[in-house]
């Protein structure tokens, strides 16, 4: 995105790294900080946004639902499978949002558009 200022850009890979504060117990509320602030005044933070709420409020929902499945201990497993894999697809979310690429994560549903 060459028109997009830095500032924005900044903004969008923001909205991806606050992804993380779901670790220390404020999942969704990073990102949907970030993205309610700046989606009128930035199109790229927008997009981005959106994207990282979609995202982190996709693997709360999985998260809840392996919380439930700890009744029977599968839970367990899928509770560290899933936070392997959300680190790491914040991540790399991050990195792409620093070089200007759109981002569009696997495993999301899309409760905003």
């Amino acid at each position: 995105m060459p028109n997009e200022t830095k500032s924005a850009i900044n903004w969008g890979l923001a909205c991806h790294a606050a992804g993380l504060a779901a670790y220390i117990g404020l999942p969704v509320l990073g990102p949907l900080v970030i993205w309610l602030a700046k989606r009128k005044t930035d199109t790229y933070a927008n997009d981005q946004g959106r994207e990282a709420v979609n995202f982190n409020l996709s693997f709360a929902l999985y998260a809840f639902v392996a919380g439930i499945l700890c009744a029977v201990l599968i839970g367990y497993l899928l509770l560290v499978v899933l936070s392997a894999v959300h680190i790491a697809l914040v991540i790399w979310a991050t990195l792409k949002a620093n070089k200007r690429e759109n981002v569009r994560y696997p495993l999301t549903l899309r409760f905003i558009n």
